[in-house]
């Protein structure tokens, strides 16, 4: 009796029936929920405690600097104190009618009387700016009085480094003693000091006691401010006393001052200079403290380094923009790459400001370490979490082992089926399973063994086809594999390579191309085999079986993978182009040869002009050293080291001209075409050179043009040019002669000559033809006159480069004119009578009836251009009867049927060349196709951009066409 079939399942069905008891999908979300809410709480408690401990921080830190600063405030008011009481008893020891004699003290070879031993009381110094026959010397008797009272103060607070009494003329009396003829400048006028003149009426006029900047003590006690009181008799200012207080007195001060969190304090003043800042400061606010020897003599006031002012350092911006305008306050910056608290309270008497900086780092430490704490708990849970799922894991893998026995049988059957269809054997013996999918693989599997034996067929016919047209291939056809690396030649490839068999290794093959053609090689595999639809090119060359270098022409892509082989099989076609390589290397050598051929001068010039100019720099140098030190000799070195630096001067100009002319014929030069105002122009140029005019003794006549006259030109290199003929106007000329320098207006005004005439030698008519070659000085080359012989070469290039000519005319005995013609900014109306008015500013004319858009034209051409603006084209008619206009605008809006009549009349009266037309069409008018008499034709709304730089380009364009050709 057959046995009833049994009853298959899907796979899907199977496989969850299986794993439906494991619960695996409950536990994962549960545990998920879990760890989720574990980490937000946790996190949560995190950012409470820190705010928490943020804001407690910031009231202690504000508390701390209030404490701090009403401490320093009191030290400072100690020292206002006894800077007043000295500076009131002095003012009233002045006041004194005692019988005293003169004060007795040394008086050195210049003039200056000193103190020259210490007797336990005050240094004098009286400077020699009061000659010693003027120098009060009972005024030195009655301060000698105030010794005690400067002493005791001295003592009695150790802040105060120094106490000292500056007077009007000079002289300086201050405690303790120490030698100040060798410490102070013999010179010193101490009127022009901080710690006196900031005292003055000027200064101080309500006469209370005020504090100096930081600055570098003439005394040589380093850095320090000094709190100073004037002393007056009556409404003259005898002097100021004044209490000096060191900034490494300040900083231990402030050192001593409790700051919680380790924090530190500092100093600044109401203008956010540094007074006092430790070295920690130094280190987070990147400030560099200038440092001096003591004892070093100061001769002059030298206020402390403006790089000490925060206001200077852009990443303290926060800070800078509250402290001035706020007497208490707290800010976060970053300092040093960590984050800091900086507070700051106000010290009243003083406008200073106190500074608590604290590493925000220490004060979120016990957060952190409570942080860490909760992190540690975490990951704790995390490893039990693992712990719990590896276990689990092994459970499951025990499970998918089991089922895996229960699929493997017939998972391998199949399997079977395909290597013996693999092998050839297109019908195998068939695998049976319960389960639905695998058996219906199995008959899959033999139906593919069918339909592969019909394609085996039809690929070997195909074969036999390719393999016949291959064989006319000459160069021939690779394929290649990327999984295996290896190639398959077919064609002629292998017999001309040498390769042994078809199949090659891609090592094998890469052995053939020279190193630097490998990587391209490569580069061109792998583009080709990531593109099936874009064939990939590359050129390299390969060594042939003779060992000779040949270059090939690939193109390749990738073919897309069967349904038997899914391997990626890239198909190139190579082509040999060695003939065609070796004509484009032939073609480029001639032309590199060229090209070097053509630049070689200019670089021998510049590079020559480069390496004399270290040299002459070094000379020049030490020549004008030479002439700063005193020498026995001293008129004979003097003549001879003028001659080194006339020589040198010489040399330096020579180099800068051929610099230069090797530009200038290397490539051409950007120049910047704007209106130059030429009057202007003319009066700078004249300014430079009257000195010049003046050593030789000559007269220099501007015959002024009209202010109104402007050519196109590069400001620099026109005045350029006009100081080179001015130059050598004056060096060629007769001593006591005359120089011209003028403008005129030729061409009916379409160009401007400036020109430059002198009352010299003049040029001989034979020469005149070698005057624009460079180094070409016509005879001058052995006379006293210094000269190049490439000025007038340069100038020449640089007036064509402005689309200018230039020209000259000289006689002998009677002297030369200079000029270059250069192109108007406008050019006259038809008719007009005046020229005058065409040397003006270009004229543009707007046709709009919006004000906006005259606004927006006005803005645009500003300083460059005479802005009209009409509402109406009749109107516009009127404007150009009566003005030269350059540049017409059309912002109406009109149809072309209007505007076409309205162009064609006006080119009836202006040419092109004369005035350019521009249009300006709205969205309702682009759809008009019909063509205008106009240059331009541009969108609305106007941009000023964009309407600038069409209306430049016009008259660019203008200033080529008047320009000779």
């Amino acid at each position: 009796m057959q046995a009833a079939p049994k009853k298959r399942v899907s796979l899907r069905r199977w496989i969850w029936r299986a794993f439906a008891s494991t619960s695996l999908l409950p536990l994962v979300l549960v545990e998920g929920v879990l760890i989720t809410t574990y980490f937000i709480t946790n996190q949560s408690i995190r950012n409470s405690q820190i705010e928490y401990l943020h804001q407690s921080a910031t009231r202690d830190i504000q508390v701390s600097v209030q404490q701090n600063a009403l401490l320093v405030q009191g030290q400072l008011e100690q020292i206002h104190k006894a800077i007043g009481l000295y500076a009131k008893s002095t003012e009233h020891e002045l006041t004194e009618n005692q019988n005293l004699t003169a004060a007795s003290l040394s008086l050195s070879a210049d003039g200056v009387r000193y103190s020259a031993v210490n007797d336990g009381g005050s240094a004098s110094f009286y400077s020699n700016l009061t000659a010693p026959e003027k120098q009060d010397l009972y005024k030195i008797s009655l301060l000698a009085n105030q010794d005690f009272m400067m002493k005791q103060l001295k003592e009695g607070d150790p802040l105060i480094a120094s106490i000292y009494f500056n007077s009007w003329d000079s002289y300086n009396r201050i405690y303790p003693w120490f030698n100040t003829l060798e410490q102070y400048p013999h010179d010193m006028d101490i009127t022009q000091y901080n710690f006196y003149y900031l005292a003055d009426a000027q200064h101080n006029p309500q006469r209370k006691v005020v504090w100096t900047d930081v600055y570098l003590d003439p005394a040589g006690q380093g850095w320090m401010m000094s709190a100073i009181a004037p002393v007056y008799k009556g409404d003259f200012l005898e002097g100021v006393a004044g209490v000096d207080v060191t900034v490494d007195g300040i900083l231990k001060r402030i050192e001593q001052l409790q700051m919680p969190w380790d924090g530190y304090l500092m100093l600044v003043n109401n203008k956010l200079d540094v007074m006092a800042v430790p070295k920690a400061g130094q280190r987070d606010f990147s400030l560099r403290v200038d440092s001096q020897p003591a004892g070093e003599p100061i001769d002059h006031e030298r206020l402390q380094s403006p790089d000490l002012n925060l206001a200077r350092h852009p990443d303290l911006a926060s800070l800078n923009k509250n402290l001035p305008a706020h007497s208490q306050g707290i800010v976060t910056l970053t300092l040093n790459g960590r984050p800091h608290l900086v507070a700051w309270d106000e010290i009243p008497s003083t406008g200073w400001f106190l500074l608590a900086v604290v590493d925000e780092a220490a004060v979120m430490q016990e957060t952190n370490l409570l942080a860490t704490h909760y992190r540690e708990v975490g990951y704790l849970l995390i490893a039990g979490l693992v712990l719990f799922y590896a276990l689990f894991f092994a459970f499951m893998w025990w499970r998918a082992r089991d089922l895996s026995r229960q699929l493997s049988r017939p998972v391998e059957g199949v399997s079977r089926m395909m290597r013996e269809i693999g092998r050839g054997n297109w019908q195998p013996a068939a695998s049976p399973s319960d389960i639905i999918e695998l058996w219906s693989m199995s008959n899959q599997a033999l139906g593919m063994g069918r339909q592969l034996a019909q394609a085996e067929f039809v690929r070997s016919s195909t074969q036999q086809r390719l393999e016949l047209v291959m064989e006319s291939f000459a160069e021939g056809l690779w394929e290649y594999y990327p999984q295996r690396q290896r190639f398959i030649l077919k064609g002629a490839l292998c017999q001309r390579f040498g390769f042994a068999a078809n199949e090659v290794p891609m090592a094998t093959l890469l052995e053939n191309i020279p190193i630097e053609d490998r990587q391209i090689f490569t580069r061109f595999l792998e583009e080709a085999s990531s593109s099936a639809s874009v064939a990939s090119e590359a050129e390299f060359r390969i060594r042939d079986v003779h060992g000779t270098l040949i270059w090939i022409l690939c193109r390749g892509r990738t073919l897309e993978p069967s349904r038997l082989d899914d391997s990626t099989v890239v198909v190139v076609a190579c082509v040999d182009i060695t003939t065609l390589k070796q004509t484009q290397l032939d073609l480029r050598e001639k032309t590199l040869e060229a090209e070097a051929a053509s630049t070689a001068k200019s670089k021998f010039i510049s590079s020559m002009s480069h390496e004399l100019r270290t040299p002459l720099n070094a000379i020049y140098g030490f020549a004008q050293l030479g002439l700063m030190q005193p020498a026995d000799d001293a008129s004979q070195q003097t003549a001879n080291l003028q001659e080194i630096i006339g020589a040198s001067e010489h040399l330096i100009q020579l180099v800068d001209d051929l610099l230069d002319l090797s530009s200038l014929q290397a490539e051409k030069p950007l120049l910047d075409l704007k209106p130059v105002n030429v009057a202007s122009l003319l009066s700078n140029c004249a300014d430079m050179v009257q000195q010049q005019v003046c050593a030789h003794r000559q007269t220099l006549h501007i015959e002024a043009p009209a202010d109104t006259w402007h050519v196109w030109a590069d400001k620099r290199r026109l005045k350029q040019v006009l100081i080179n003929l001015l130059s050598n106007a004056i060096k060629y000329n007769r001593p006591g002669g005359d120089v011209t320098l003028g403008a005129m207006v030729v061409e009916t005004g379409a160009r401007l000559r400036l020109y430059v005439k002198d009352t010299g030698l003049g040029i001989s008519a034979d020469v005149q033809k070698e005057l624009f070659r460079p180094f070409q000085r016509l005879g001058k080359e052995n006379s006293s006159i210094q000269g190049t012989g490439i000025g007038l070469a340069l100038c020449r290039d640089l007036a064509f480069l402005m689309h200018g000519t230039m020209g000259f005319e000289s006689l002998v005995d009677v002297g030369s004119t200079f000029w270059i013609d250069m192109c108007s900014s406008a050019f006259p109306a038809p008719g007009s009578d005046s020229t005058a008015s065409a040397m003006g500013l270009p004229c543009v004319l707007l046709v709009s009836s919006n004000p906006e858009d005259g606004q927006v034209v006005r803005d645009a051409l500003a300083g460059d251009f005479e802005v009209q603006r009409v509402e109406t084209l009749p109107e516009a008619s009127l404007v150009l009867e009566h003005t030269a206009v350059s540049v017409l605008i059309v912002a109406t809006a009109h149809r072309a049927p209007v505007l076409d009549p309205f162009f064609r009349s006006l080119r009836t009266q202006f040419a092109e060349a004369a005035m350019s037309i521009i249009v300006v069409r709205g969205a309702m008018d682009q759809a008009s196709d019909d063509p205008l008499e106009c240059q331009a034709i541009v969108p609305s709304p106007l941009g000023r951009q964009s309407i600038r730089h069409l209306v430049l380009t016009l008259i660019a364009k203008r200033a080529d066409a008047c320009s000779p050709k």
